[in-house]
């Protein structure tokens, strides 16, 4: 993949976007809470998985909730999956505060 990937919080549509030049390519879905976000949902768009875009997301979600001061729940097994092999996001995972419940 030649162009450029990047993350961008969409906080309208309550969910981290991976792009590729323009076209998105994968989305973390997450609830916002105050000072913590609890990531519910990851997809990676056919054509597109097993290139490293599902990585490149997972981390640049965590990059900035990290540079936010926040923690974070990975209900999301992909995340959950991403904390495991990546042992330095360890410090972000909290427990959902109680007004996370639905």
């Amino acid at each position: 993949m030649d162009e450029q990937i990047r993350v961008v919080d969409n906080s309208e549509s309550l969910r981290y976007e991976v792009r590729v030049g323009e076209r998105l390519t994968g989305f973390a879905e997450y609830r916002a809470l105050p000072g913590h976000v609890v990531f519910t949902h990851t997809v990676v768009l056919p054509g597109f998985e097993g290139r490293g875009v599902g990585g490149r997301l997972a981390a640049g979600a965590l990059d900035h909730v990290r540079a936010r001061g926040m923690t974070m729940t990975p209900q999301c097994p992909f995340i959950a999956a991403h904390v495991r092999r990546h042992p330095e996001y360890a410090d972000l995972v909290r427990e959902a505060p109680s007004s996370a419940s639905d």
